[in-house]
């Protein structure tokens, strides 16, 4: 990347303390030492202390490390949905000295057949729910060790036994399955308490996670993070948000899934780094028993993104909870529209806190100031981060200009599992990497994203960025969600339409449009209006404009 005289860069402060660990296993040991007799996790009413969470997983890596044939390095495949048998398996993995894996559980056959043959993961520990999958696919992969677990197994004998069966009789949400040489991960662990866990070296460059990108416009390609990179984050994490928190004192809800590299770095890691107890959501599309959970719960933090903090604010019941206690609250992984961000604030008194990353940077480049929040940014870079933005050209362009969003810093990731070609069309020899966003840095430090690339819609000539008209819809009273996309057009070359969840069955199209013109310029205004009662969403949430387009062609 050339200078360029008029070149901006943003960088955020100092980051302190990187060398004093060298791996995550040696933040995990701290907090344990420091915070023991506190909660770190819960779920569905049961809950692990950090002492609780250091005897469990201690047992999971002496199995690991006495009845297996995995040696350090190897790779172990995680598909669980939010559950303690999550937190417990990744910490247990990485004292073994095993890199995770981390996998949707809502993955098909052929998804998991590529991630983990791609991997070359060794073994596996999955949810009982999905093993009739991984049976018609375990030929087609490396894995050589499976262990099975069943939602309830760390609840106490009562109710583990009631959970499992009303998962299973009643529900009927365990499809048979034959794996004969499986091991239930409750056996693995009693095994593993009668035997001597070996404390293994680590180094800060090597691989801590293969972290999968969400496959969205293609393969999934295996993000390689390394001990440095989640330390980094932790690290970087801490001095963004962390000003907002206590230590050891705080309990944050976590909705999202602790697969995904958002929920994973934030909860698994940084709230373990600070000694914080995060209250795990199994299953938050349930919104009538997350309501009531979160009616319970005395919670100071919620971590969530745009259309959740849309879908709770609609009901009645979210708007009677007692907030008082909230003092953060964070959004990621989409964007986060002004309509979603105000209903929020108005109904828990809490601001959202906006930040952006991605899997690559394992996530966290920039954060919103908890004291200076600026609504519609991304906020400013995190502690050791540095970003720029690049015209067509790739020519470094001043602030106030948009252009593709560059970021470099500590946890900018080591590479893509086995594609050199790959890594290199995205991360530079200097360390930078591009993210495929477009920005615009700001003179005040912050930072704003225009949109996705690939999600920009030119029309006559004219860029038109999807978020701008979907902050714009969703102000309308009638709407709950929108979604814009390009389709073809033979005049314009493309044309905007607009899809929408509507809680109005009489809104139509024209309405919608002229509302569209009073805050828009003619050429944003969307040509064609789709009405749908739900939009596709990943399994994090996030609208998948992908698939509307898909559905044009």
């Amino acid at each position: 990347m050339s200078e360029h005289a008029s070149a901006a860069t943003l960088t955020g402060p100092a980051l302190e303390g990187l060398d004093d660990y060298t791996s995550v296993v040696d933040v995990f040991r701290r907090s344990v030492d420091r915070f023991a007799d506190k909660p770190a996790f819960s779920c569905m009413g049961q809950t692990l202390t950090y002492a609780e969470l250091d005897r469990l997983s201690g047992d999971f890596a002496a199995w690991l490390q006495h009845e297996t044939a995995l040696e350090p390095g190897d790779r172990i495949a995680i598909q669980l949905p939010n559950v303690l048998q999550y937190p417990v398996a990744v910490f247990g993995a990485l004292r073994a000295g095993l890199v995770v894996v981390n996998t949707n559980p809502l993955y098909t056959e052929r998804e998991m057949a590529h991630q983990f043959k791609d991997s070359g993961a060794k073994a596996i520990l999955i949810l009982a729910n999905m093993a009739d999958k991984l049976e018609k696919v375990l030929d087609k992969t490396d894995i050589e060790h499976v262990l099975v677990t069943e939602l309830g197994d760390l609840h106490g004998v009562a109710k583990r036994l009631l959970i499992n069966a009303v998962v299973k009789y009643v529900k009927k949400l365990v499809p048979h399955y034959a794996l004969p040489t499986a091991v239930s991960f409750r056996s693995a662990l009693a095994r593993g308490r009668r035997l001597e866990h070996r404390e293994v070296a680590r180094s800060p460059e090597d691989i801590a996670a293969l972290q999968y990108t969400g496959g969205t416009t293609g393969r999934a390609k295996g993000t390689m993070l390394t001990h440095r990179n989640l330390i980094a984050n932790m690290l970087q994490a801490h001095g963004a948000i962390g000003p907002a928190l206590g230590e050891g004192t705080e309990t944050i809800i976590a909705p999202l899934p602790v697969y995904h590299i958002y929920t994973f770095t934030v909860n698994c890691l940084f709230m373990v780094e600070t000694g914080n107890h995060s209250v795990l959501i199994t299953n938050p599309r349930d919104l009538d028993a997350f309501v009531k959970l979160l009616k319970k719960t005395r919670f100071t933090g919620f971590i969530g993104l745009n259309t959740l903090f849309n879908a709770l604010c609609q009901r009645e019941d979210f708007r009677s909870i007692d907030f008082s206690p909230l003092k953060l609250t964070i959004s990621g992984g989409m964007a986060l529209t002004r309509v979603a961000a105000e209903r929020w604030q108005s109904v828990t008194g809490c601001a959202i806190a906006e930040g952006y990353g991605m899997t690559e940077t394992s996530p966290v480049v920039s954060f919103n100031p908890v004291d200076a929040i600026q609504l519609g940014s991304i906020g400013k870079p995190v502690a050791g981060t540095s970003v720029r933005v690049l015209d067509a050209d790739g020519e470094p362009l001043p602030l106030g200009e948009p252009g593709e969003l560059c970021v470099k810093g500590p946890q900018v990731m080591k590479g893509y599992w086995n594609l050199p070609e790959e890594t290199a069309k995205t991360l530079d020899e200097e360390g930078w990497i591009r993210t495929g966003d477009i920005a615009v840095l700001q003179e005040d430090g912050y930072i704003r994203i225009v949109d996705r690339k690939k999600d920009m819609i030119i029309v006559s000539g004219f860029n038109v960025y999807p978020n701008e008209i979907e902050d714009v819809v969703t102000g309308h009273e009638d709407v709950i969600e929108a979604a814009a996309v390009g389709i073809e057009d033979e005049n314009s070359g493309e044309a905007i339409k607009l899809f929408v969840v509507s809680r109005n069955p009489d809104l139509d199209a024209e309405t919608l449009r002229a509302y569209c013109r009073t805050q828009l310029s003619a050429y944003k205004v969307p040509r064609y209006v789709e009405f749908r009662d739900e939009l596709p969403k990943t399994n994090v949430g996030k609208v998948l404009r992908r698939e509307l387009r898909e559905t044009q062609a």
